[in-house]
């Protein structure tokens, strides 16, 4: 009696929170189905405003639908290692740099692992990795070891980033794993705005604080850099040219080429076709010609005619002049940051003093605001450039020492925008650029049709299971369809009280459920229908069948539980959201099959509402 009642307590409390686990996702469907009934009038900005705060609790605490049906962004992202091994190495020269160009251009074409290309190149060419790499006394095995933690790190590292990127930006229950060596797989659902998205992940977030070269300085660069141009001979009408198709190429001649009096250039200021400078010695370059000054400003050649110790890098963001052209300032500044962005500690995005334009602003560590207050300090009256990404966002004019350790990111065009840069700065700074190789995205009515295809598969498997366990073992057959259609509410409340998301394979997995908790009392029954058979009342049948059948259902289950979890550990994407719903309806067809469907016949033992012909 006291085991009896102490099921009936847990069958009362598991349905219970199987509800309620299960309330917030009605609600959110009979507020958003109240919500459209309204379309586009006034009627449902108001309905939306006056249950604002309902709306947003339910569809917080509501099941989550996966990228498959609810539609979103589904990515693959690369680290890029070369870079990284880049980063890692000392003593850089000419033979390095073929070296490694040779390994960029090999695992671009392949999914082998970069370290084992790095080996195979410096195999070929008879050279020791620790020229190179970390002390010259280390084998190259145990440089090796060293450059595949450091890559295993960097790996792991760019997926947390990205995740809390992703997390900062509100995306419900982001599916993020990595794949091989190199790269991670992310599944978004429920993203409108892609390219916002796409911009949030690709950016490196490497923020350095850049002291200016002096403007007579600049101005001597360019000159330098236009003579250069001038005596290996550039076209006449200007350094920007046009194929027969129209679109933008490079007529330099390339760095080593060699020229002739008759290439020539009859123009004394190739660069100042493409660049302007103003008064004050600061250099600019328009909209049309920008990305062929980027790429004119990345080569070798003309970077070794720059000062020691300095680059030349474009602003993020355009300057509009006096026609309305947009216009992006060309900056020198030293290579060697004063300070990088590892000592953010804090970024917030606001609005300037003026309300007008938005911006970042940052906090320091301790060590950052020490730093920060000797930079400020004995620079007085120059030019810091905030550098992220390699691109200037500003490069103000220190007027005095700042000793708490705040600084501004501004030059920023919308609040937006400021955001993405507080997430990115929050989240910090990615260990080597990652691009992305793959990118799908799934329509929001693509997925709608998913859901009508699966929740009609999920409808006739139930009807085809229950119809046929009702004509099979009649009464019985009841007793089985209560413990289906708990079966499934405990599957469903799982998903919604742990967020996790509900997804096809989801869908596959409570069907593949039903099948299971069918066949677990499938084998009760017959096994009272044996104990029947042989002339024992049904009250001992039924004890009999339950405690005979117990080993075979118990040895099922666990078997399916292993495998699911098996599933769930080694696979990725729609593989893992199979194995969850396995799991948990697995576990739960054990409950159901073993304690439900036996209280429901106890119950019915006791009003002598069963008899032979009630197992059919």
């Amino acid at each position: 009696m006291k085991n009896k009642r102490l099921n009936l307590l847990l069958i009362a409390v598991v349905t219970l929170v199987a509800v309620w686990s299960l309330w917030p996702t009605w609600r959110d469907y009979s507020l958003s189905k109240q919500l459209n009934s309204f379309g586009s009038s006034q009627d449902s900005l108001k309905y939306a405003l006056n249950h604002r705060e309902e709306i947003e609790d339910a569809r917080k605490k509501s099941l989550k639908l996966g990228l498959d049906l609810k539609g979103g962004m589904h990515l693959v992202m690369e680290v890029d290692q070369v870079d990284l091994f880049e980063q890692k190495a000392w003593n850089k020269d000419a033979k390095f740099a073929a070296i490694m160009q040779a390994v960029r251009a090999k695992s671009s074409q392949s999914d082998a692992r970069v370290i084992d290309i790095l080996v195979a190149e410096f195999k070929n060419e008879n050279i020791r990795l620790s020229r190179y790499f970390y002390d010259i006394r280390n084998s190259d095995q145990e440089i090796v070891g060293k450059l595949e933690k450091e890559s295993d790190e960097a790996l792991s590292r760019a997926k947390e980033i990205i995740r809390n990127r992703i997390d900062q930006y509100g995306v419900a229950e982001p599916v993020i794993t990595t794949q091989g060596s190199r790269k991670i797989i992310i599944e978004l659902p429920g993203v409108s705005d892609e390219n916002r998205v796409r911009n949030l992940l690709k950016g490196t977030a490497k923020l350095e604080f850049r002291l200016l070269r002096e403007p007579e300085v600049m101005v001597r660069t360019l000159d330098r850099i236009n003579t250069y141009l001038v005596d290996n001979g550039v076209a006449a009408h200007g350094a920007l040219a046009l194929d027969s198709s129209g679109a933008a190429h490079d007529p330099l001649p390339q760095s080593g080429t060699p020229s002739t009096p008759t290439n020539k250039s009859t123009s004394a200021k190739p660069l100042y076709d493409v660049i302007g400078v103003f008064q004050n010695g600061t250099a600019y370059t328009s909209e049309h010609t920008k990305e062929f000054v980027t790429s004119l400003l990345h080569r070798s050649d003309i970077q070794a005619l720059l000062p020691t110790d300095t680059e030349l890098l474009l602003a993020a963001k355009p300057d509009v002049g006096k026609n309305g052209e947009k216009l992006y300032s060309i900056y020198l500044v030293k290579k060697a940051p004063e300070l990088t962005g590892g000592v953010i500690t804090e970024a917030k995005a606001t609005f300037g003093s003026q309300g007008v334009q938005p911006e970042v602003m940052m906090s320091m560590n301790s060590e950052g605001t020490s730093k920060w207050a000797r930079i400020t300090g004995a620079n007085i009256g120059k030019r810091i450039a905030i550098v992220l990404d390699g691109a200037v966002y500003s490069a103000p004019v220190v007027q005095s020492k700042i000793p708490n350790g705040n600084s501004v990111i501004n030059g920023i065009e919308s609040l937006e925008e400021a955001k993405d840069l507080e997430i990115v700065l929050k989240a910090g700074a990615l260990p080597a650029p990652v691009r992305i190789t793959e990118e799908r995205s799934v329509g929001p009515s693509l997925g709608a049709d998913y859901i009508r295809a699966g929740m009609q598969s999920l409808s006739w498997a139930f009807c085809a299971v229950s119809i046929f366990m009702l004509v099979y073992y009649k009464k019985a057959g009841i007793a089985a369809d209560i413990a289906l259609v708990l079966n499934i509410l405990i599957v469903l409340s799982v998903l919604a009280g742990f967020n996790a998301s509900l997804s096809l394979p989801g869908i596959a997995g409570i069907v593949l459920t039903i099948g299971m908790a069918v066949d677990a009392n499938v084998l009760i029954y017959e096994r009272i229908r044996e104990e029947l058979a042989e002339g024992k009342s049904v009250v001992s049948a039924v004890t009999q069948g339950y405690d005979r059948a117990f080993s075979s259902i118990l040895d099922s289950h666990v078997t399916t539980l292993s495998a699911a979890f098996l599933l769930y550990t080694y696979g990725i994407g729609p593989i893992q959201g199979f194995a969850v719903t396995l799991m948990i309806g697995t576990s739960a067809s054990l409950f159901t099959a073993i304690v439900v469907t036996r209280e429901i016949f106890h119950l019915l033992l006791a009003k002598n509402l069963m008899s032979n012909k009630s197992f059919g």
